[in-house]
């Protein structure tokens, strides 16, 4: 019989496994990039070579275990010829945008000020809001997306919290027992405890998934556990 309890990691070992995963990840560079580590909260320093690779280095130490925040203070320099005037960054997202079958015809605007790229308009559901982000953020010479798309459901809000514990149930990634689900009105508050980023994102796309969803305050807590096991 296996037993799983909670150890806490050293803030040096967290540092080292950091370090291996952007290591190990090809689309990170990772000998510009600093790592730094307190009570298990990362800080990542240094510079990127774009907005999508500094997002990857993100990524990458989210998936470490033992991480519970992340601080972004990684700076994009681009290199050579990656430097984009803002109106063929604003041109090049508009059409990406508009190629991409996820997000309605129209619905998406899109400014672009010294690299940066900002998103408005209005789109019925989370994962296009997500879909009009993911096709600008890996563009050449963008320097950071806002992304203040609004989501207007046009489903109502009846059945909600039935609707988002039976898919919680039915995920095989979830810890149904740790997650609260609080309703009001259109809007979803999680809260408890998940044991990595994996579940705590796959919560929130959960509930994100329900009909009639216009927002969604994620205030799960990361807590990891650990089975000796292994």
């Amino acid at each position: 019989m296996t037993t799983t309890q909670t150890i806490k990691k050293t803030d040096a070992q967290i540092k080292t496994d950091v370090l291996s995963e952007l290591k190990y990840d090809p689309y990170v560079q990772v000998t510009n990039i600093g790592v730094l580590v307190k009570d298990g909260t990362v800080t990542l320093n240094g510079y990127a070579a774009s907005h999508s690779e500094r997002m990857e280095a993100v990524r990458a130490a989210k998936r470490v275990a033992g991480v519970i925040a992340i601080a972004d203070e990684i700076e994009v320099q681009f290199m050579g010829t990656e430097h984009h005037h803002d109106t063929d960054i604003a041109a090049a997202a508009a059409q990406h945008i508009g190629w991409s079958y996820l997000v309605p015809r129209d619905s998406v605007q899109v400014t672009v000020h010294e690299g940066w790229i900002t998103l408005n308009g209005e789109v019925e559901w989370q994962y296009q809001k997500h879909a009009a982000c993911n096709v600008v953020e890996h563009l050449s010479g963008v320097n950071g997306v806002t992304n203040s798309i609004s989501i207007k459901p046009k489903a109502t809000a009846t059945g909600i919290e039935s609707a988002i514990e039976s898919a919680f149930k039915r995920n095989a990634l979830l810890d149904t027992h740790k997650i609260r689900v609080e309703i009001d009105g259109n809007k979803v508050t999680l809260r408890g405890n998940v044991r990595n980023f994996a579940e705590l994102y796959e919560a929130a796309r959960v509930a994100w998934a329900a009909p009639g969803v216009s927002d969604v305050d994620n205030q799960l807590t990361v807590k990891w556990v650990y089975d000796e096991s292994r």
